[in-house]
Order: structure tokens, then sequence, then C-alpha cells
């Protein structure tokens, strides 16, 4: 993206370039101080026009005023000598119109709201003002429509914004909503075993008082974990999803039926010992593979091939498949959620093309327990 970013800013370049050089062929700026003021606004225009991209949605509406006033300054004086034809720049017009889209799209709203209606009034005032014959009228009116086009453009690519926006929103909510069903089942299920041991021990704390220790050891276990369990995941969450159906959580065995009904190429590869692992791991190591599954499903014409180990403190997940991407989106809103998720848990994934070719999808999360 950034080389494309690079390309399409040396050809904006180019040609605001071909464009200063057509207006000096064409004598549209002359020599004396007018036509000095001209000159400057035109380039202080271009240079705005290029380092737009990379100026932040509130300063770029405030320089991009700039020029515009100059322009309509020299405009306005233009106007006054009737002897001068209208100083209608090509340049300057280009850079304008552009920073007319940019700023629709980017721009702070209040901030764009004031800005662009200067900068359109700098654009068709400079063949209307100077001159009101039928001509100048006829290009000013083919500048608005070109301007409408612009401010079009710009609107059209804030909504498509907003819309990504919203729908990653939308993604990151559910996350959190799937994050608090699984809350209540880790807790629930920590609950439970602390309840269950309490019992025991009070009934055994008659008939063998020296296995209480040991019992109350196990619940004080427990209660450790559930409330790492908690510390680690209600950070998340946002909203409660208390309509929700509750599961039971995934674990590392479940994953075997995600690759089997992939189809028969998918393979699967369980490497170490993964009793004794938190479930929220386990449940995230299933997401994992099952996101990456998805991904390949719709995305590739390729096999994957599924591997998960446990090495000492840290699982490692990797899915990779050989396939030839159908089309663009690998990296969607539902890798974005799961990265989420995977950070909660003090993990770290990246995806990306193979080095042998097809999609990669890699990840490490720290084991706890042994």
């Amino acid at each position: 993206m950034r080389y494309l970013w690079a390309l399409c800013w040396l050809a904006g370049a180019a040609l605001l370039l071909t464009l200063g050089a057509v207006d000096y062929e064409a004598g549209t700026i002359r020599d004396d101080p007018l036509g000095l003021l001209q000159l400057g606004s035109g380039l202080l225009a271009c240079l705005v026009a290029l380092a737009g991209p990379g100026l932040g949605r509130i300063t770029l509406p405030l320089v991009a005023v700039l020029p515009a006033i100059s322009m309509v300054v020299a405009t306005v004086l233009t106007a006054l000598e009737a002897e001068r034809r209208p100083p209608l720049t090509f340049a300057a017009t280009v850079a304008l119109c552009w920073l007319i889209a940019l700023i629709t799209w980017r721009g702070q709203r209040v901030l764009a709201a004031i800005t662009v209606p200067i900068l359109v009034a700098a654009v068709v005032l400079q063949p209307l003002l100077p001159s009101t014959s039928g001509i100048t009228v006829i290009v000013a009116l083919a500048l608005a429509l070109v301007l409408v086009v612009s401010i079009a453009a710009g609107l059209a690519a804030r909504l498509v914004g907003i819309s990504r926006e919203r729908q990653a929103a939308a993604i990151r909510l559910a996350q959190r909503a799937e994050f608090a069903r699984d809350l209540h089942d880790y807790v629930g299920h920590h609950v439970t075993g602390i309840v269950l041991l309490a019992q025991g021990a009070r009934a055994m704390a008659e008939k063998k008082p020296e296995l209480v220790v040991p019992a109350l050891e196990r619940i004080e276990q427990a209660g450790t974990e559930a409330m790492a369990t908690m510390r680690r995941m209600v950070g998340l969450l946002r909203e409660a999803d208390v309509g929700a159906d509750f599961s039971p959580p995934a674990t590392i065995e479940d994953i075997s039926r995600l690759v089997t009904e992939f189809g028969p190429a998918a393979t699967l590869e369980l490497d170490g010992e993964f009793d004794g692992m938190p479930a929220e791991l386990q449940s995230t190591v299933h997401r994992i593979v099952m996101e990456a599954l998805t991904n390949v499903r719709k995305h590739s014409d390729g096999t994957p091939a599924v591997r998960v180990s446990r090495s000492g403190q840290w699982v490692q997940v990797r899915v990779a498949d050989d396939g030839r991407t159908r089309h663009a989106g690998r990296g969607g809103f539902g890798l974005r959620g799961l990265a989420e998720r995977v950070a909660a848990v003090g993990g770290s994934i990246k995806a990306g093309p193979g080095a042998a070719g097809g999609w990669v999808v890699e990840a490490s999360l720290p084991a706890g327990g042994h």
C-alpha cells in the first residue's frame, strides 16, 4: 500500500509539473507584480496538494485555505484591470480540485464545511470575476461541474470509511459479547469446582481432618485461576449479552472436528501435552484455527495444514495453505477481532503470505499451568 501511495504521489507531482509548463507556455501568468502573486498562489496550491495526504484532519483544511484566499485576492486584483485576461491557471485549478476532494474525505467536518466553499470560490471565480462574457460563464460552469465531482468523490470515500469503521465496531462488539459468554462458562467451571471441594472438605473435617489442608490448597488454586481468567477477559467487555445462549467453551480436542469438517485433504498435527491448560487459552487456540480455516475456504483454492504444539510455557499455532488467492480481503475484520482476543490472553498473532506461497496464520500463546 505504501508503494501504491508513493506511485500516486509521483504521478500527481508529474501532472502538476506538466500543467505548470502548460501555464508557462500559454502565457497565463505574466512577469509583473500581479503575475508574480498569481504564480505564488499557484505554487502554494501545488505544494499543499502534494503535502495534503500527509497532513492531519485538522491541519489539512487550515493549511489549504491559505492558497485559496491568495488566489481569490489575485483574481479580485485582476478584475480591477480590464486589459488583463482571466487568470485561469491549470496547475493551481487541478491542485485545488484535489484538495477539495481530500478535505471532503478526510478533513474535520466543521473545518471542511468552512474551507470547501472557499476553495470552490477560488476556482470558479478565476474565469468569472474578471470577465462575464459567454465563454467565461461556460468555463465557470464546467469548473463547477468538476468541483461537484470532486466533492462527490470525497463524500463517497468518507462514507465508505464510516461504513468500515462501523463494521469494525460491530465485529468488536460481537467479539466482546462472545468473551462474555466464555467468561460465564469459565467462571462457572471454576466456581463449581470450588463448591465441590469445599463440600468435600467439610465432609472430611470430622473423619479425616488431615485431608482438609490439601483440599483448602486446591480451593485456593481454583480461586486463583478463576481470578486470573476474569482479569484477562473482563477488561475487554463493555456491554453484557444477557440474552445469550451459553455453550461449553471449545477445547484443543475440538480442533480435530474443525479440520475434519473442512475436508479430507486438510491435515492436523498436535504436538505436546495440553492437559491443564487454562480453558480460555484452549478456546482461543480453537478460535484461531476456526478463523484461519474460514479464510482458507473463502479466499483460497488450497488445502490447509494445521499444527498446534506446546513447548514449555508457550503454545504455537500455525495454519498454512498452499493455494492461490481467489480475491482480495485476506486481512479482514475477523483477523482484527482475533488479534484483540489473542492480545487479551498475552499472546501475539500474525498473518501474511508464506515464503513458499499460500497464506500463513501464526500465533504464540502463553500456556500457563506447568
